[in-house]
């Protein structure tokens, strides 16, 4: 935890604060943190600072907070992910979270198997507890903006257009497609397959209809874990 996000709940007082839970349990076995120590904060959805711990034991822990810094700028970005497996969701919403996504959007795909849609980590409390944990690593305070979107042709051709226009419009797939672009410099429609990547319908409804061309990183085939900071990391 490189950033202790407060919440408007935490906030007793104009700048003191109270945490418990999780935060404090960190405090203690991590940070070994005692009365006097001085930690990064951050709000919720606003400014970050300092925070100088003013009492600290088993059940609370009170900070005094100063907030006066923005927190880093988002990536101009839409990433439209099919659904992974349940546990590569979990990290790999930390990543997009720490890495400054600012629009996510879980779709399905032919090889998104159906029992996906039923884990729990779909659920809202769920995604936003992973999401926290991405924003806390990267020193964040802005919540990506996440939507599901359950049936893929209805998506693609009547409301990814809307979200594509005016972006550059990509989907990483592996085949004879020209090179994933470097460092550009607009906003960028992304979309990634699953595991085994997107079946050629895919590939040509996302093009046809939103204007997504296919690109590729290379002969290698990537897990979703592993494609989506690659890829991020290439354009940005």
């Amino acid at each position: 935890m490189n950033l202790l996000l407060l919440e408007d709940a935490d906030f007793v007082g104009g700048e003191r604060v109270r945490l418990s839970g999780r935060r404090l349990k960190h405090l203690h076995d991590v940070h070994r943190a005692e009365t006097g120590d001085r930690l990064r904060v951050g709000h919720l959805g606003g400014l970050m600072g300092e925070g100088r711990l003013i009492a600290l034991d088993a059940e609370h822990a009170e900070l005094h907070v100063s907030l006066d810094q923005p927190p880093p700028a988002k990536l101009p970005l839409t990433l439209i992910l099919a659904l992974p497996r349940p546990k590569m969701l979990k990290r790999v919403l930390q990543t997009v979270s720490a890495m400054g996504v600012a629009r996510l959007v879980l779709v399905n795909s032919y090889r998104v198997e159906k029992s996906f849609w039923q884990t729990p980590f779909l659920e809202a409390e769920a995604i936003r507890e992973q999401l926290i944990l991405g924003l806390e690593q990267a020193r964040d305070t802005v919540l990506p903006e996440v939507s599901i979107e359950k049936r893929f042709k209805p998506f693609v051709e009547d409301r990814l257009p809307a979200l594509a226009a005016g972006t550059l419009g990509l989907t990483g797939h592996p085949g004879d497609y020209p090179t994933c672009p470097r460092a550009v410099q607009e906003a960028v429609t992304l979309a990634i397959g699953p595991e085994g990547g997107w079946i050629p319908y895919e590939v040509d409804l996302l093009r046809q209809a939103a204007g997504l061309q296919p690109v590729q990183l290379g002969e290698r085939i990537l897990r979703v874990e592993t494609a989506v900071p690659a890829l991020l990391a290439r354009l940005f």
